[in-house]
């Protein structure tokens, strides 16, 4: 940009007929360039003084979760740590080497004698090995609101190539659960992938518009949606075709309610998706396929409120039956549901999302009748296991072991339910 500036001026300088006021102009842009150059420039973060501490602080926290929601699930401690929120490179951290993720080449490599992993600040901090002076064997990698950074106690900040682009990252300092929100958010915005809000960006290549939706609940709540808008005002298809190619009814009113954040009825799919709506349409509610299955509540309930996102009319009525996936939408129509045979315990283990959204939908207050399961990790916290639309050999770059489970950690709808209903309780002062 100042370049840009500079040729400008000296156009104008040689074609000026008021040569003294040309050079007035360029005087002021002399000390004026310089100022916005440095305004523009991002601003590392500090030397976190006490990782251990905050460590102590975000595990105490996750203790008091899994009393709270005693339902628990061992997984493999691989002890890494992701970084590249948002549309910034995704890099891993193991063993002493930051990978790029997508294509497992080494950017950054150690030869560490300790490790600290602090899901709560973004923050890994390294003990070297070796015989470098005690003022540089300690290193920290973290990430903040404008990038992932390389920092020393001795040495100039360095923000890693490809990572340099604007998040939002509140501390949720009035919630009571402010460190595991923290991480949550976190596994939520690394999968943002060039724009396009993905369910975990190791194993799918493309969104899907019902984890999307969840997921730009969030990101409504932190002032993230600018991160996927693009994408959004992109959207033709109001089918995201990912279960083998079929339409499924669901979509419909998750397109609408997508579209309701950053646009209006104007919107080209809006159209697309009132045609699309007449094929699925049976007496006065919608039913289709999601996930090989029909459910005509929780069809029409996410229609409902996709036109209701737009103003629009709506002529629909909630059928008056059980539907598994009924209490899937738990935030509205919560008085239209016929109780029945919940998930069960397998279910939850491979898709913890289904049982979390239940327990958004319930609202139950005893623990024992809390049935989301928390992980055993400090990181990450949220995951999904045998997915039949997942491409689990692309978890090689992280472990083999996984590709063989078929699991996939962080998961972005299990982070956002657990995210959403989490983020209810205030921090008691």
């Amino acid at each position: 940009m100042c370049k840009l500036v500079c040729r400008i001026f000296l156009w104008y300088l040689h074609s000026s007929p008021n040569y003294q006021l040309a050079v007035r102009i360029g005087y002021l842009l002399f000390w004026l360039l310089p100022a916005w150059a440095y305004a523009q420039k991002p601003v590392p973060p500090a030397f976190h003084p006490e990782p251990e501490e905050a460590l102590k602080r975000y595990q105490t926290t996750l203790t008091q979760l899994r009393q709270e929601h005693p339902n628990h699930r061992d997984l493999p401690d691989l002890k890494f740590f992701l970084f590249g929120m948002g549309d910034r490179l995704k890099l891993i951290y193991r063993n002493g080497r930051l990978l790029n993720a997508l294509t497992g080449n080494i950017e950054e490599q150690w030869r560490v004698e300790r490790e600290v992993i602090v899901p709560s600040e973004y923050l890994v901090q390294l003990t070297l090995a070796g015989e470098t002076p005690p003022q540089s064997r300690t290193i920290q990698i973290r990430e903040d609101e404008n990038g992932v950074w390389i920092l020393q106690p001795d040495k100039r900040p360095k923000l890693i190539p490809g990572t340099r682009s604007r998040v939002n990252l509140p501390t949720f300092a009035d919630k009571a659960y402010g460190p595991v929100l923290r991480v949550l958010h976190q596994e939520l915005l690394i999968n943002v992938i060039n724009g396009r809000p993905v369910p975990n960006f190791l194993v799918y290549a493309r969104p899907w518009f019902r984890d999307a939706a969840l997921m730009a609940m969030v990101l409504r709540a932190t002032d993230n949606l600018s991160l996927i808008r693009d994408w959004i005002m992109a959207i033709r298809d109001p089918f995201d075709r990912n279960n083998r190619g079929i339409a499924e009814a669901d979509n419909l009113g998750q397109v609408l309610f997508l579209i309701s954040l950053v646009s209006d009825k104007s919107h080209p799919a809006v159209a697309m998706v009132l045609d699309s709506v007449r094929r699925f349409t049976k007496d006065t509610h919608i039913v289709g396929r999601t996930d090989y299955a029909e459910h005509p509540v929780f069809q029409t309930k996410w229609l409902k409120y996709g036109l209701k996102a737009l103003n629009l009319p709506d002529p629909y009525v909630i059928p008056a039956q059980y539907d598994t996936y009924s209490a899937l939408v738990w935030w509205a129509y919560r008085d239209q549901h016929v109780a029945g045979k919940k998930f069960d315990d397998e279910t939850g283990r491979n898709y913890p999302y289904l049982v979390w959204a239940e327990d958004n939908f319930y609202g139950q207050s005893g623990a024992s009748e809390k049935r989301g399961m928390v992980g055993s990790l400090d990181y990450p916290l949220s995951w999904e296991q045998q997915a039949s639309a997942a491409h689990y050999p692309s978890l090689t770059v992280l472990e083999r072991d996984l590709v063989k489970q078929k699991l996939a950690f962080p998961h972005t709808w299990h982070a956002a339910e657990m995210f959403l209903l989490l983020s209810q309780q205030q921090l008691n002062k």
